[in-house]
């Protein structure tokens, strides 16, 4: 469908826009401006809108990126929904980085706008990626009045203090199995953040070039949930070619060093003030038996003729580090879940992602059951290697799904039938829902 665009100046306000009668939605309309937060809005609303609109959040973005608007997860997805009838809205966020406390507000002054603009809908969806399913299933628990349900797509549902210990475990692992004195918390800026991260990247590259250091990176990939096969671009290693899984593992740790681990921590702990991470009292011994890369991290020490005991040993005597409480206390109440559902929600992701692993949907799976929320969970997973990597077909037939709960009040999100109807939605596409239970995330929810 081509749309006619109307485009309101970048600098018209929320405030002036509600002055304005709102419009009919009568014709295709593209709208484009900011909040008064500084945040970009982005609506795309259909000639027959058929009364649903679909709040979108974007994924995580560091600080200098773009502020831009988005709607959809990608330009296929747009054209097919609206094709479909849907109205589309989503904003940026005021900020960029750990933005929580902003995307939020600017995401519901977003719907507010649309509401002004174009009435009341009849259903209102909110649904994101990565970081947007974060902040999709922010919205869903403190704001359900607001929305009839949602769908994370890879999302950051494990939440923000489960998020940064899980991220502190595999780079605690590498200090102190590789010898690096690096600070791994409490960076005074970006500057120093960087700095440590290209040392501790430097010693990682190092140890590649050894059995002995490939194993130990084994290590460290199983403490954070990194699959053998993390992204598309990889050759997938056949089942026990334990060489070939650690390679592309080794990839993915550098990726985590270069971003989440440092840079993105640091960003995260100026708005918490300070570190609001911890592993006091964790037993690494226990946490990697429990983990599904137990068997290819113990192949790899008996390999390398080195003793894995040895090494979990030193890891559980090595000095460890304490979240500062008052920063912990600030990500618990902004960045934590309770479970605590109040209209349906499903999950999916891919079980190759090594940027948010798969268990972090057992997190929520347990937050949502101890809350007495289950009912009203469901989780789909699609199986392949990469972070977010779902065809166009694959995020509409969940979309529906949602739908489909709220109409009927009973799940169907069957991989036969998620995969059915994807390939009817995308022709082109991949269908690649498969039955999957995801393993225990590796540290606690949020217990110090």
């Amino acid at each position: 469908m081509r749309l006619r665009a109307l485009t309101i100046a970048a600098a018209v306000t929320l405030t002036g826009l509600l002055a304005s009668p709102p419009a009919q939605a009568t014709a295709d309309r593209h709208l484009e401006g900011q909040l008064p937060s500084g945040a970009a809005y982005l609506m795309d609303v259909p000639e027959q809108w058929n009364g649903t609109v679909l709040l979108y959040s974007h994924g995580y973005r560091p600080v200098g990126s773009p502020k831009t608007g988005e709607d959809a997860p990608s330009s296929d997805a747009r054209e097919k929904l609206l094709a479909e009838g849907y109205a589309l809205i989503g904003s940026s966020y005021a900020s960029n980085g750990w933005a929580v406390t902003d995307a939020v507000p600017d995401q519901l002054a977003t719907l507010d706008l649309f509401t002004e603009r174009f009435g009341a809908a009849r259903r209102t969806l909110a649904w994101g990626t990565s970081y947007g399913g974060f902040v999709t299933t922010m919205l869903a628990e403190r704001h359900a009045d607001r929305f009839d349900g949602s769908l994370s797509m890879c999302g950051l549902v494990q939440g923000g203090v489960a998020n940064w210990n899980s991220t502190l475990d595999p780079v605690f692992a590498l200090k102190t199995l590789l010898g690096s004195d690096v600070p791994l918390t409490g960076f005074a800026d970006q500057g120093a953040a960087q700095q440590a991260a290209g040392a501790l990247t430097a010693k990682v590259d190092e140890a590649q070039t050894t059995a002995r250091g490939r194993a130990r990176i084994a290590l460290a990939a199983a403490l954070h949930g990194i699959p053998g096969h993390n992204d598309p671009s990889q050759t997938e290693p056949a089942p026990g070619d334990r060489d070939g899984q650690q390679a592309n593992q080794y990839a993915a740790v550098r990726g985590l060093l270069q971003f989440p681990a440092f840079s993105w921590r640091q960003e995260a702990e100026s708005r918490a003030g300070g570190n609001p991470s911890w592993n006091t009292g964790v037993d690494y011994t226990a946490m990697l038996h429990r983990s599904p890369l137990f068997k290819e991290v113990d192949e790899l020490y008996r390999k390398a003729g080195l003793s894995l005991g040895a090494d979990l040993g030193a890891l559980n005597r090595a000095p460890r580090v304490s979240a500062d409480p008052r920063a912990l206390a600030w990500m618990r109440e902004t960045s934590t879940f309770t479970g605590r559902l109040t209209d349906p929600q499903l999950d999916i992701h891919t079980t190759g992602d090594a940027l948010i692993p798969v268990p972090s949907e057992a997190a929520y799976h347990r937050a949502a059951d101890r809350a007495g929320s289950g009912r009203l969970l469901a989780q789909a997973y699609v199986d392949g290697p990469g972070h977010c990597t779902f065809s166009s077909g694959e995020m509409l037939v969940a979309l529906h799904a949602l739908e489909h709960r709220l109409d009927s009040g009973r799940w169907d999100a069957s991989p036969a039938g998620l995969n059915s109807r994807a390939r009817e939605a995308d022709p082109t596409g991949d269908a690649r829902y498969v039955r999957y239970v995801p393993a225990s995330y590796p540290r606690p929810y949020d217990r110090s």
